[in-house]
């Protein structure tokens, strides 16, 4: 036998019998994303939390950062004045740490109790809470590693317009996840089934990364496999005896023809990107050996003045007609500063100048700039403001995976000359940088996220036609999975009967 047929023949055993295995988990993963187009993972969006805090009003008797602990005023970017569990309070965040202060008394707060848990879930959902809040660490809806810090976690049900689960930090007492009991109920069959979550046990598993890995490879190999065979057995020139450019005369073997060299591109470029989804081996992870935030930061300085005494912030953001809800330390260069936002996610920066304190919408785009030069020892090519969404940078709906993500224009965007071409989007209503790439991530960014869910800016624009195709390429696929299936099952019948006589 030639090595042509050899190849030939091992192609389509390869098709045969891992199609046999790998049908019904392509199948799954049709129908589930075809639910995640309008049903995402649970998750709490910055603008669902912010709409759920009462407005910074009475500053009567708050304390301010200089109360707070020296190692706490070390690093004020990490402090947010809030509501907590009723009453003012700061939240401290420092690396994977979390702590509450109050705000009256500068006392560190205690762990939650069930019973707080209770009352911030029914405060969070303006409905009645349920009482019997569970604890744990971590079930099917909090595999999320940002929910570290927060662990163990309180599950509250509460009633209201969106009865459902909410998950309450055991360490602040902030409800950090939103689960609707409806949402849940999709999420089954959508994208818990989806990522194959029921095979997660831990926010870290390696087990399940690799099996979710090998899985999509099988996968891929199976839609690259009957891409092969499809077009082998089409005849371009002429016809088969049947008069017809297929060989298959059988209605399922030939719907299965007819189908996938229909929609065969498409579903391999599914699977393979849901594959690249899973960032293998961290081929999509850049070293970042170039960028120190840290340094963007700069170093700690003392916290004193009208900066950081709430009662003069708020006084400020009223006579400028504006009511937050949180007030947030940041450090940039060095240089302190209070960022304020309202219910809506609107913001306001203050700062301090010659004692006096300024107000302003957007951070000035020739300081942010000199202050961004500091992130890297790399010359900056290039330093300019973006109106308008790009290829990289662009908002999700709140149900696509990446929904959560803060995406606010214009927004600056900085090239750096280093060795991975790294580029930085800064947020100019807060100084952070919202997201940072190097070569990888982009390569990452259209193998996996423009491959799997067609995100570019124009597509996401046209969101009814971009659904509208995405639901008839997954209904393709899944009419192709499922005569693989019935195909399989004729198959591995025959078999078993053959075996028996």
């Amino acid at each position: 036998m030639s090595l042509r047929s050899t190849a030939k023949r091992w192609t389509y055993l390869v098709h045969r019998w891992l199609g046999i295995g790998g049908c019904l988990l392509m199948l799954l993963w049709f129908v589930s994303g075809m639910v995640m187009l309008f049903v995402g993972y649970p998750k709490l969006t910055p603008g669902e939390r912010l709409a759920a805090l009462p407005v910074l009003g009475d500053a009567h008797g708050l304390l301010g950062l200089s109360a707070l602990p020296a190692a706490v005023q070390a690093e004020p970017e990490s402090v947010a004045l809030t509501t907590l569990r009723g009453e003012p309070a700061y939240v401290v965040r420092s690396g994977s740490h979390v702590g509450a202060w109050s705000a009256r008394t500068g006392q560190v707060l205690l762990p939650v109790s069930a019973q707080r848990a209770e009352a911030s879930a029914a405060q969070f959902a303006g409905g009645p809470a349920f009482v019997g809040a569970m604890r744990v660490d971590e079930d099917r809806w909090t595999h999320s590693r940002a929910l570290d810090a927060h662990r163990p976690l309180y599950r509250v049900e509460v009633g209201g317009a969106r009865p459902g689960d909410l998950y309450v930090s055991s360490r602040t007492g902030e409800v950090v996840l939103d689960a609707p009991h409806v949402q849940q109920r999709w999420n089954y069959v959508g994208a818990w089934l989806h990522w194959l979550y029921f095979l997660r046990m831990q926010s870290v598993d390696p087990v399940w990364t690799w099996v979710v890995i090998v899985l999509s490879a099988l996968c891929t190999v199976v839609a690259v496999s009957g891409i092969v065979v499809g077009v082998w057995r089409w005849r371009f020139a002429g016809h088969y005896r049947s008069g017809a450019k297929t060989p298959y005369v059988e209605p399922w073997m030939r719907w299965h023809h007819l189908i996938g060299l229909a929609a065969a591109a498409f579903v391999f470029t599914w699977i393979f990107s849901g594959l690249m989804s899973m960032n293998p081996l961290g081929v999509f992870s850049s070293t970042r050996a170039a960028i120190d935030t840290a340094q963007y930061r700069g170093d700690a300085v003392a916290v004193n003045g009208a900066l950081g005494e709430p009662a003069a912030l708020l006084a400020a953001a009223h006579d400028g007609l504006f009511m937050p809800v949180e007030i947030q330390w940041r450090r940039i260069g060095g240089e302190l500063f209070a960022l304020l936002l309202d219910g809506q996610g609107d913001t306001r920066i203050v700062s301090a100048d010659e004692g006096h304190l300024r107000m302003m919408q957007v951070l000035p785009v020739a300081w942010l700039q000199q202050k961004a030069q500091a992130m890297s020892a790399a010359p900056m090519h290039r330093f300019a403001l973006l109106h308008a969404a790009d290829a990289y940078f662009y908002p999700r709906a709140p149900e696509a995976m990446n929904g959560a993500a803060v995406r606010r224009f214009p927004v600056a965007v900085a090239d750096f000359g280093d060795a991975e071409a790294t580029r930085v989007y800064f947020d100019l209503a807060s100084g952070d940088p919202l997201l940072i790439l190097g070569h990888r991530e982009r390569v990452g960014r259209w193998l996996f996220y423009f491959l799997h869910s067609w995100d570019l800016p124009a597509m996401l624009r046209q969101e009814t036609a971009r659904l509208g195709v995405l639901l008839l390429l997954s209904t393709a696929g899944t009419a192709l999975c499922g005569t693989a299936m019935v195909i399989g099952y004729r198959r591995l019948r025959m078999k078993v009967r053959r075996r028996r006589r």
